[in-house]
């Protein structure tokens, strides 16, 4: 115990924050690159220090991976191809980009790249813009009374929607002289091919809310544009990123210089210097975040070590609520449109959001801060203000979206665009729902004698797979939405005895590895359904035990060995120390929380330490 509180502290900063790396995929390294390089920015250390460790990733096949047992990923291979090519640090005729050169080709080319990717490849000039992908420009004019909106897809999907159809719309192309060309990579494949009915469903109703637009079609695209425009620029963080994200802030950037933005504006520069901001030291080198996890590593921190032993009294304790406290949002953001009854109060991922709370670090937050309440505390305004957001964040059918209230119209899974199952909508999830009844049965005192903890517990139980799992958004997958599922039911009073809760155990006690832990593969949330890892990872054994000590009083053997195989990884760091856990999008954006492996065990060995 005292070794991952002493690990903790390393990382506290003076402002009582802990800082610790959100690793996504090389994606966001890779295009940092090639943003820099096709805008003529000179910061070569910089470049060199993001295609070091590009290079350092590098598989020795040639391709790159974005978790251990997944093999190759093509897009990401592709990305980091090019963005090698583009710094010179490699000539094209390097042994390690043929082999990169034959992967690519082997596995379908340029055409068979995610969406994301294909953009970034056509905003600069190297390939056409997919047919298939347009999204008619006007689109962002549609009333909500339209049979679909721009206001019905979630705000991760608006933020990047609104600079890909101003690119789209004008086929926008930044070629910089001298850069390589791909070429050689494509396969020229009819991309309109892969165009499916429930596709065409999606762009038939949006054409049919275009023929409520009236007016000349040329002003109403000028229109569409200013729309897009403000609607940027006015989601703008301080540090110049759009919504605090790495990725929307890139394509803005371009979607600024289609709209005749100068690559000097001030506009760019600072966003610019945002995404080095998103800059993170690892043993690798410099990574770019997609986001900091400031607010969040430092609110689950900060009620793991108090949970650990750690007084609220204690200097560093103190510091981390106050600073967690000075993150509590007090601006109206689009979470409004769909929640007029609220009021600012929730709580972001990152400093650098200030507009776009979400429930996970709203619950987190306030968890963190709930100790150190009196009933004279200044603190007592802000936990009250959040627990009213969080209330009336909950959606009509009983469960919690992450952002934005009531946003899931089923065919907007359909827009055809890559990941936008995952990323177009934002519906109640079982991770989510779980997790937020976890903190209002524990903290706020609430149970299912309130009708809406009921609706939520009822929500869980419709939405359990037939295995006795629960399918988790946010994290991987089956394991963290069982736990979060589990904890949550436990919270508000759901018994021992009911059937959900019996089949959810018995799933993760025939899940336990034969070393003793829980490992689960990325692929899960691919295939959508549970594939085991055969390895154990720290964060999934610590969310399986943390279910198996709250509804069990007494030490079970499955108990007892998972906690001699937790103690065994927290000791012994392996290979599978840095597997991802957290989920971005299925099959394209993985996250390794650095924070993980120091704040699961303190919970888990805390709560095991008083129940022993």
């Amino acid at each position: 115990m005292r070794l991952l509180q002493d690990k903790a502290y390393e990382h506290q900063r003076t402002d009582g924050s802990f800082s610790f790396c959100f690793e996504n995929s090389p994606m966001t390294d890779a295009w940092m690159v090639i943003l820099l390089k096709s805008l003529g920015v000179k910061d070569d250390s910089f470049i060199a220090s993001l295609t070091d460790r590009l290079l350092r990733l590098q598989h020795k096949e040639g391709y790159f991976e974005l978790y251990k047992d997944e093999g190759r990923n093509l897009s990401a291979t592709i990305e980091a191809y090019y963005a090698l090519l583009l710094a010179q640090v490699v000539d094209q005729s390097d042994e390690r980009m043929k082999r990169a050169e034959a992967f690519i080709v082997q596995h379908g080319g340029l055409e068979a790249a995610s969406s994301l990717t294909k953009v970034m490849l056509a905003v600069t000039g190297q390939m056409e813009w997919p047919r298939v992908y347009h999204i008619p420009i006007l689109f962002a004019l549609l009333p909500p009374t339209a049979p679909l909106s721009f206001y019905d897809f979630g705000g991760y999907a608006r933020v990047h929607m609104s600079p890909i159809l101003i690119l789209s719309d004008s086929r926008f192309k930044l070629i910089r002289r001298g850069s390589p060309t791909l070429t050689h990579l494509h396969k020229y494949r009819d991309t309109t091919s892969t165009q499916d009915m429930r596709e065409r469903d999606f762009l038939q109703a949006v054409h049919e809310g275009l023929k409520t637009l009236v007016g000349i079609p040329n002003e109403l695209v000028k229109r569409a544009r200013r729309t897009l425009e403000t609607y940027m620029l006015q989601r703008i963080e301080p540090d110049g990123t759009l919504y605090s994200y790495f990725s929307s802030t890139f394509l803005m950037i371009y979607a600024l210089l289609a709209l005749g933005y100068s690559k000097r504006d001030p506009i760019i520069i600072k966003a610019i210097q945002g995404l080095k901001g998103l800059r993170f030291e690892t043993k690798l080198g410099i990574h770019i975040q997609n986001s900091p996890s400031t607010v969040w590593d430092t609110s689950l921190l900060t009620y793991a070590l108090h949970q650990s032993g750690i007084t609220q009294t204690s200097s560093s304790l103190v510091k981390a609520v106050s600073y967690i406290a000075r993150q509590q949002h007090t601006r109206f953001g689009d979470w409004a449109k769909n929640n007029q009854a609220a009021t600012p109060g929730g709580f972001g991922f990152s400093p650098t959001n200030t507009i776009n709370p979400d429930i996970d670090d709203t619950t987190a937050a306030l968890r963190a801060i709930q100790p150190h309440l009196t009933s004279s505390s200044p603190l007592r305004s802000a936990w009250d203000r959040g627990l009213r957001f969080v209330l009336t964040m909950q959606n009509s059918d009983g469960g919690w979206p992450a952002f934005e209230k009531d946003t899931y119209k089923s065919i907007l899974t359909y827009t055809p665009l890559d990941g936008a199952e995952a990323a177009a909508i934002d519906p109640s999830t079982a991770d989510l729902t779980g997790r937020t009844l976890h903190f209002l049965g524990k903290d706020a005192n609430l149970t299912l004698l309130q009708p809406n903890i009921q609706k939520a517990v009822e929500w869980l139980i419709s939405h359990q797979e037939k295995d006795g799992s629960w399918y988790g958004r946010w994290g991987i997958c089956y394991t963290y939405g069982t736990w979060a599922a589990l904890t949550g039911m436990k919270a508000v009073g759901v018994s021992h005895e009911d059937d959900s809760v019996q089949r959810g155990l018995e799933w993760l006690e025939r899940i336990q590895l034969p070393d003793g832990g829980w490992g689960e593969s990325c692929r899960s949330d691919v295939e959508r359904s549970y594939i085991p890892l055969h390895h154990s990872t720290i964060s999934h054994t610590c969310w399986a035990l943390e279910v198996l000590l709250a509804w069990n009083n007494e030490m079970t053997p499955a108990i007892e060995k998972g906690i001699k195989r937790l103690i065994m990884l927290v000791h012994e760091p392996d290979a599978w120390y840095s597997y991802p856990t957290g989920a971005g999008l299925p099959g394209d954006f993985y996250i390794y929380y650095h924070s993980y492996n120091i704040i699961w065990p303190l919970l888990v060995l805390s709560e095991y330490r008083k129940k022993a």
